[in-house]
This record gives C-alpha cells, sequence and structure tokens, in this order.
C-alpha cells in the first residue's frame, strides 16, 4: 500500500528528481535515499534507475551511486519501522482511511494510503512480536539460535536466502531484529543474518534486470559488487576481531538495526569515490552484450477461440497487450539514439515497427471475424475497443520509427545537438510519457478504473507540460540564437511525445467511461477508489 501510494501520488515528481541529480555522486546518493524511503524498497528505486540508465537519460556511474543512497534509505526505513510508537498506531490507522475515502485532491488521497499502509505495518509487527515470544521457551529453537551463533558463515547465508525469499531486506532485517528483541536471536548471529540480508537485497535487482540492456545490467552489478562484497568483508573482519557491539546500542534489537544502517552508510561513502572504477573493471571482466531483440513471435490469436467470443476478446487483449509492450519498447530505445547514434537500435525499432504493423493487421482481421459471428452488445463494444486501441497503439510506433527516428538520424549527420536545457526538457517529458505507457499496459492488463482516471489525468498533465516547455523553448531562443538550428527538431520531438502519450491513454477511456468517469473527455467528479495495489 505504500509503495502503491507512492507511485500513484509521487513518482513523476520522484522520477524527475532522480535524473535531475544527475552528474552528482552526493546528490544522486542522497535522492536515491529519499527515493528509497518513500517507496519503501531500494530494489524499486534500482529498477527506475535501470531504466533510466537503458535509456540514456542517465549516466551509469550516476545510477550506481544513486542505488548506494537507496540501500541507505532502505536502512532509514528499518529505523522508522523500529521505533517505539505503537499508541499511535490508531491514529495512524484514522488519519489515513480518512485522508483515501474523503479527499478530492489525488496527492492527499495517495498520502493517506501510505499513512494507512504504514499504519499497517506497525500493527503486523507488533502482531509478530507476540506471536514469536512462546518460543523463546523452545528447546529446538534455543538449540537452532545457538548453533548460528557459533556459525556465521551459514548464518551469513541463511540470511542472503531469506532476503531474497521475502524479496525484501527491509523485511528480513526487521524480522531478525525482532527475534532479537524477543530474546530468541543472540547478537552474533544476528549480525551475520544481517550482512547476509545486504548480500541478499543486491541481488534481487540483478536477477530482476537480466534482461535489461547491457549499461543497466551493470548497474546493478556495480551495486552487487560493492554492496555485497563489502558484507562479505564486514562478516570477514567481525569474525577475526569479534569486536563488542554494544556501542551500536543499549539492547539487541537496537544493535541489530543500527548495524544495519551504519553498514550500509559506510559501503555508500567508501564507494562512491570508486564507483566509475568498479563499472569500468566490470566492463572488462564480464560479457555485457546488448539484448536488444525481437523474440521469436508466437500469435495469441486462436482462430478456434472464435466461437466462444470471450475467449476470442481475452486472444486479442492478449496480443494487444504485446503490441503495447513492443511499443514500449521502442520508446524507450529511441531516446538514446538522440545524443548516440546506434544502427543496431535504430535497426531493432525498424523490426519492432515492422512488427507492430503486421500485429495490427491481424488483429483488425481477427476481431472482424469476431464480429462477423453471433456476440452480444457488450461484446461487440469491447470489440471495437480493442480495434481503436490497435490502431492508436499503431499510429505511436509509426511516430517513433518514422518521425522521431529521422529526427535522431538527421541529428547525427549534420552533428548537431539540443542545448543542456532543451536536453533536460525532452528527458523530462520522454520519462513522463514512459511512465504513462507502462500505466496504460497495467490497465490494459487489470482494467482497474482507478488506475484508467489516473491515466487520463496524466493526458491533461502531459498536455499541460508540452505547453510549458514549448514556451520554455521560445523563451530560450530569444535569448540563446544558436540553439535556431535545432528548434524544430525540438519543437517536433515534443509534439510527437505527446501525441505517444495519448495513444496510449485512449487505453483507460473505454474503461473509465463504462465506469462513469468521464463526462464530456473529462474526468468526473466521482472518487471511488479502494487501497489495493490494482
Amino acid at each position: 500500500m505504500i509503495r502503491t501510494g507512492a507511485e500513484r501520488g509521487y513518482m513523476a515528481r520522484l522520477r524527475s528528481g532522480l535524473r535531475a541529480a544527475d552528474g552528482s555522486r552526493l546528490r544522486a546518493g542522497l535522492y536515491g535515499a529519499q527515493s528509497a524511503l518513500l517507496l519503501q524498497s531500494s530494489t524499486g528505486v534500482a529498477l527506475l534507475v535501470t531504466g533510466f540508465v537503458s535509456v540514456g537519460t542517465l549516466q551509469s556511474v550516476t545510477g550506481v551511486a544513486m542505488i548506494l543512497g537507496a540501500d541507505v534509505g532502505s536502512a532509514l526505513t528499518v529505523q522508522v519501522y523500529s521505533l517505539p510508537i505503537g499508541e499511535i498506531i490508531p491514529l495512524l490507522l484514522l488519519v489515513g482511511v480518512t485522508l483515501f475515502l474523503k479527499a478530492w485532491n489525488r496527492t492527499v488521497k495517495q498520502t493517506g494510503r501510505i499513512i494507512t499502509g504504514l499504519g499497517l505495518v506497525f500493527v503486523s509487527l507488533s502482531m509478530i512480536r507476540a506471536a514469536t515470544a512462546p518460543l523463546r521457551d523452545s528447546p529446538t529453537v534455543e538449540m537452532i539460535m545457538g548453533y548460528l551463533a557459533t556459525d556465521p558463515i551459514s548464518a551469513f547465508l541463511i540470511g542472503a536466502v531469506l532476503a531474497w525469499a521475502m524479496h525484501s531486506s527491509i523485511a528480513a532485517v526487521l524480522t531478525f531484529a525482532t527475534f532479537a528483541a524477543q530474546g530468541i536471536l543472540p547478537v552474533p548471529a544476528a549480525t551475520a543474518l544481517v550482512l547476509g540480508a545486504n548480500l541478499g537485497g543486491a541481488v534481487i535487482p540483478v536477477a530482476l534486470s537480466l534482461s535489461a540492456e547491457a549499461n543497466a545490467r551493470l548497474v546493478v552489478l556495480a551495486n552487487l559488487a560493492l554492496r555485497g562484497g563489502g558484507a562479505l568483508l564486514a562478516l570477514i573482519a567481525i569474525v577475526l576481531a569479534a569486536p563488542d557491539l554494544s556501542w551500536l546500542g543499549a539492547s539487541a534489537a537496537r544493535q541489530v538495526v543500527n548495524l544495519h544502517l551504519a553498514f550500509n552508510v559506510a559501503v555508500a561513502v567508501l564507494s562512491l569515490p570508486l564507483i566509475a572504477r568498479v563499472a569500468a573493471g566490470l566492463r572488462s571482466v564480464l560479457p555485457l552484450p546488448s539484448t536488444a531483440r525481437i523474440p521469436a513471435r508466437i500469435s495469441a490469436l486462436d482462430d478456434e477461440a472464435l466461437a466462444h467470443p470471450e475467449r476470442a476478446l481475452g486472444c486479442a487483449t492478449r496480443e494487444t497487450l504485446r503490441m503495447g509492450e513492443t511499443v514500449h519498447s521502442m520508446l524507450g530505445s529511441i531516446i538514446g539514439l538522440y545524443r548516440d547514434w546506434n544502427d543496431d537500435v535504430a535497426e531493432f525499432i525498424d523490426q519492432c515497427e515492422r512488427e507492430v504493423d503486421r500485429t495490427h493487421f491481424e488483429t483488425k482481421l481477427y476481431i472482424s471475424r469476431l464480429l462477423e459471428g453471433r456476440i452480444s452488445q457488450t461484446q461487440s463494444r469491447r470489440a471495437l475497443d480493442i480495434a481503436a486501441i490497435v490502431n492508436n497503439l499503431e499510429e505511436a510506433a509509426d511516430l517513433i520509427s518514422s518521425q522521431m527516428t529521422e529526427i535522431a538520424r538527421r541529428m547525427h549527420k549534420e552533428q548537431i545537438t539540443f542545448s543542456e536545457e532543451g536536453w533536460r526538457d525532452i528527458t523530462e517529458i520522454h520519462d513522463c510519457v514512459m511512465s504513462n505507457a507502462k500505466l496504460a499496459l497495467d490497465v490494459l492488463l487489470s482494467g482497474d478504473v482507478e488506475l484508467a482516471r489516473q491515466l487520463v489525468a496524466e493526458k491533461d498533465h502531459i498536455r499541460a507540460l508540452e505547453m510549458k516547455l514549448q514556451a520554455r523553448h521560445l523563451s530560450r531562443l530569444s535569448l540563446n540564437p544558436t540553439s535556431i538550428a535545432t528548434s524544430n527538431l525540438h519543437q517536433e520531438t515534443l509534439r510527437a511525445l505527446k501525441q505517444i502519450n495519448s495513444a496510449f491513454s485512449f487505453i483507460a477511456y473505454p474503461i473509465a467511461e463504462e465506469a462513469g468517469e468521464l463526462l464530456s473527455s473529462r474526468l468526473s467528479s466521482a472518487r471511488g477508489g479502494s487501497f489495493g495495489a490494482g
């Protein structure tokens, strides 16, 4: 709930802040920590960063600094959940639920979701403490924990496996701290488990980025080398020196969470000057071929399903979703060509466009055959909605492969570039459109009304943003005549991105209209919703 609220209420600002930190490792680290606190996940920040790096809007070195900062932010999150604030949990729940149900402003509404989620986390932690209290008297548990205290290597590996299984180092460390507070887990065993959890937490984004572009994978691999390697070195140091950790806190639980924070701060501070060398070393040692390719296509359009309209509509929706994912991939790839032309990337975009054209034709033909049969009025309307969506997606693909690729090719041939201010404007709106395209695919897959409402609202936001950036460009042009050479290209790119966003936003309209959320092509005043992620 906390992560969902942050994504729906603050993601645009969060992504803009992360991208603006490019060029300064310290600022990038601070933004990464702030983002992890908001998203409750260093993995979430790592995936955002890999997206920026893969499309060329963020340098690899800056990306590693952001993830290291996110690791610190995730350790700070553990500190927040360790605060003794049980008395105000009812207040958190009351305020959160009230804001979510009664607020008209989307940001305030999502803030209510975040506060409610925060209260529920504290409730769950108190339940875990109550449920694990009897384990203190278990001879079996005492024997296992006693063994882990004498075998730090096993404890380290178990900590890594548990963090991976939970898909969260935060959850793993909180679990260890809870056991330590109950007297179940000795501090030496908890220390090794926490260090292992840091290794496991660094492995998670690596596993989730296996299909990403080479530079994006390099970023998470560098974080794994620094954070995971640091955890191993810290374990060796603790085993050899057996230091007294009482200075970290008066209680066992406090020592556990403070060790986690101290370790991540130390790794970030010591690693920031070394990032470039580590990245260069990984590039020279590891084979990191580009993964920009289209997998073998297997059509979801099943002819036998045409006799069963609901099945056939499901097949058409699956094909439309894959078409949208292909266009999303094209959109992510195109922005890098504006700065660094790459024939392989251009060929990839061209291949994707041909694939989209083929899917567009086949899906329209499939829907036409479906409409010839006996189907209900509701099913007919859904079929026509799908046809309209594929038309819009095909137009978006054509804008990317023809107009935007041609602009990038011209800039490469004429050796011209946008000004730094102009490039920031382009990457800002491109990032927003990328985010909205992903949201559109989520809407297509889930049919969630609240997500559809958000996507429709984002269309208005992009329209306003494009107008603001156009005005900003004209203002700069009067002060800097050297930008005249790229003025038309800049404005055409802004308009193309706005049109691509509109194409993806159309996915939300049938869902929002059916739910009564649209009045004259605008969101109605209805403000429903649920706490779930959707």
